[in-house]
């Protein structure tokens, strides 16, 4: 779910969302290096290796914030599609936070690093906690949730682009009245459960009208899941990738099978996947998280 409040004083927008942690993901080798040379590899053609990957930023950060002089290969097999609006810029970037924490020995918490991850991205803390969870404010704010049922899904990534500037853009959010967080109204900061005004809100996404207008492919991948089963389907943050939810990992099959004679579009089976599953598959670094 992800609904825009409106534009803040600071010119980034307000939003109301929840984030769900699923089994599609990238895999991060971080090896030392000898002095203080950083060095990322992707095997992926046309990601950047440079400054622009929030992968070597997270890496830049980290070792600024601390003030450590240490060198790292990260090595980043990519699978999880640029610019889908599926994070998978934000969890590589969480996730380096947390690799190079743990290979250069520096004490820190899950809090210190979201509080770095926030400046690298907004999404990039909820990679810290994982599961389901709410996020408020820019979305930096997270608040975990009790998890969803173990849901069959299937993500499909059109061959077009959107990017998340031209989103907002396109929605032309009114500036807010106020500036206030609007989760107090029916969450609490220590609460365990969706409660029913929010799930209410779930399976909405307001980008859908803009993006599906700017780009019909991605409406029409949305149409097409639909049409084989799934129920609900929504566009994942503010696009190009849209999911859907089947009742059985049957029927996800058949639809998948379908899905991926499309020219251009690229189709993901995967499951959610619970903040214990995710801590589990963080390993050693989950100590951090």
């Amino acid at each position: 779910m992800l609904r825009v409040l409106g534009r803040r004083a600071d010119n980034f927008h307000e939003i109301l969302t929840v984030f769900q942690t699923v089994t599609l993901h990238d895999h991060l080798t971080f090896t030392a290096l000898a002095g203080e040379r950083l060095e990322l590899i992707c095997d992926a053609p046309g990601i950047p290796v440079d400054e622009s990957n929030l992968a070597l930023r997270a890496a830049l950060a980290l070792r600024e914030h601390f003030r450590v002089r240490r060198g790292a290969r990260i090595e980043l097999r990519k699978r999880i599609p640029a610019g889908g609006g599926l994070g998978g810029g934000s969890s590589d970037a969480a996730i380096a936070l947390l690799g190079l924490a743990r290979l250069w020995q520096i004490k820190t918490d899950r809090h210190t690093l979201a509080r770095i991850g926030a400046q690298l991205g907004a999404d990039v803390p909820f990679f810290l906690t994982g599961g389901t969870a709410l996020g408020t404010g820019t979305g930096s704010e997270i608040t975990p949730l009790d998890g969803v049922a173990r849901e069959n899904l299937l993500i499909v990534t059109p061959g077009v682009s959107l990017s998340t500037a031209e989103g907002y853009k396109a929605l032309n959010a009114p500036a807010l009245t106020k500036i206030e967080s609007p989760v107090n109204l029916f969450v609490s900061r220590a609460g365990a459960e969706i409660p029913d005004l929010l799930r209410d809100l779930l399976f909405r996404n307001d980008f859908e009208p803009v993006v599906f207008r700017l780009r019909p492919e991605i409406e029409r991948a949305r149409e097409a899941l639909l049409r084989e089963g799934a129920r609900p389907c929504v566009l994942s943050g503010s696009g190009s990738s849209v999911f859907g939810i089947f009742d059985s990992s049957e029927k996800r099959a058949r639809a998948a099978r379908v899905l991926k004679d499309e020219a251009g579009w690229q189709v993901f089976s995967c499951r959610s996947l619970s903040r214990v599953e995710y801590r589990q598959a963080l390993g050693a670094c989950a100590a951090l998280s």
